[in-house]
Parts: C-alpha cells; sequence; structure tokens
C-alpha cells in the first residue's frame, strides 16, 4: 500500500512539474510575441511603431448625419485612422484598398476609419463618394481637422493605428497598398498581441 501510495504521488507530482513547464513556456511565448516588432515589408516599410505607447487624445470626428462621435466609441477593436482629402491624388488611389481591408478583415475587433481632412467637409465628401462608390468603408470628417492636428499629422495620406485601448501603436505616412499581404501581416500582428 505505501509504494503505492509513493508511487501516486510521485506521479502527480511530475504531472504537476511538466503542467508548470508547459504553462511557463506558454507565458513566455505570448510575452515574446507581445515584444516582437511587427513585419515591416513592402507597403508597411514606412510604418512606424510608437515607442513608447502612449494614449490618443481624445478625438472626436463628425458622422454623415452630423453627430459628432468620439474615438472612444471604437475602444475594444483595432482602429486604423486614414487621413485623406477628395483633393490628394494619392489618398484617392489608396482609398479601394483601404476598402478591400475593411471588407477582409473589418468587424468585431478591427475597423478602419477614413478621416476626410476637406474644409467644406461633407459638401465635399458627399460628391466624391458618390463619384467613386467607396461601399462599405467607414468614411467622417475631420472637423477643422482638429484630430489630425492632435495626431501630428502634416501630410497626406497619413494613417494612424490605434490599439483596442485607444493606445497609438504606430503610423505611416504617404501611399500604402492597404489590402496587399504585407498590410493584412501588420493588422494580424497587431491584433494577436492587442488583446
Amino acid at each position: 500500500m505505501r509504494k503505492f501510495i509513493l508511487t501516486s504521488t510521485a506521479i502527480i507530482a511530475a504531472g504537476i512539474a511538466m503542467w508548470a513547464v508547459f504553462a511557463h513556456k506558454s507565458s513566455e511565448n505570448q510575452a515574446i510575441a507581445a515584444t516582437k516588432s511587427p513585419p515591416l515589408t513592402g507597403w508597411m516599410e514606412n510604418f512606424t511603431p510608437a515607442e513608447p505607447l502612449g494614449p490618443a487624445p481624445e478625438l472626436e470626428i463628425l458622422a454623415k448625419d452630423g453627430k459628432a462621435i468620439s474615438l472612444n466609441e471604437f475602444r475594444g477593436k483595432l482602429v486604423l485612422v486614414n487621413f485623406w482629402a477628395t483633393w490628394c491624388a494619392p489618398c484617392i488611389r489608396e482609398m479601394p484598398s483601404l476598402a478591400k481591408l475593411q471588407k477582409q478583415r473589418g468587424g468585431k475587433e478591427f475597423t478602419v476609419l477614413a478621416l476626410s481632412q476637406d474644409f467644406k467637409e461633407w459638401k465635399a465628401v458627399n460628391p466624391f463618394l458618390e463619384k467613386h462608390k467607396l461601399d462599405g468603408l467607414p468614411i467622417y470628417v475631420d472637423r477643422k481637422m482638429a484630430t489630425g492636428r492632435k495626431l501630428k499629422v502634416i501630410g497626406l495620406p497619413t494613417t494612424v493605428l490605434l490599439s483596442k485601448k485607444g493606445q497609438v501603436l504606430g503610423s505611416l505616412k504617404g501611399i500604402a497598398e492597404w489590402d496587399a499581404p504585407e498590410a493584412l501581416a501588420l493588422i494580424d500582428h497587431y491584433l494577436k498581441v492587442d488583446r
């Protein structure tokens, strides 16, 4: 009987030790993944990760119905904020890829927000949307470019990635193909580490 108890105890202790090793390795792997740099190839070579991470300032945008919306309403999602204008040729070229990105990754954990920097606001944006048919792309107006100024946007297009907690993860100045494999890999990277 005593031999049975000693053997059982040894088996249980070995099981607990193995569980502890695997649990430690799993948490180590998660920590490594969280600190690993995002893939920055191709169109994403110009993406600059923020160091250190800091909270985004209070940001407010204007919906088509004229309602002011706080970007805090998007908390819990990874948010790709694209600053563009109807008169900006590189912005116009980039817009279809943003719409495709939204279609491919948009949902409960991620969204694209295209913020127009047009002075005429919706008076300029509505005809543009009718002409270009960017279905499914969430488009808003950055009233008086206040959000762009707070995020230090100095040229168009500029894209800023915000974490689910509202922190600035990084930015990309200039045009990008947001439906390219390297862009999808960047978004997927932050979806994994921003939990």
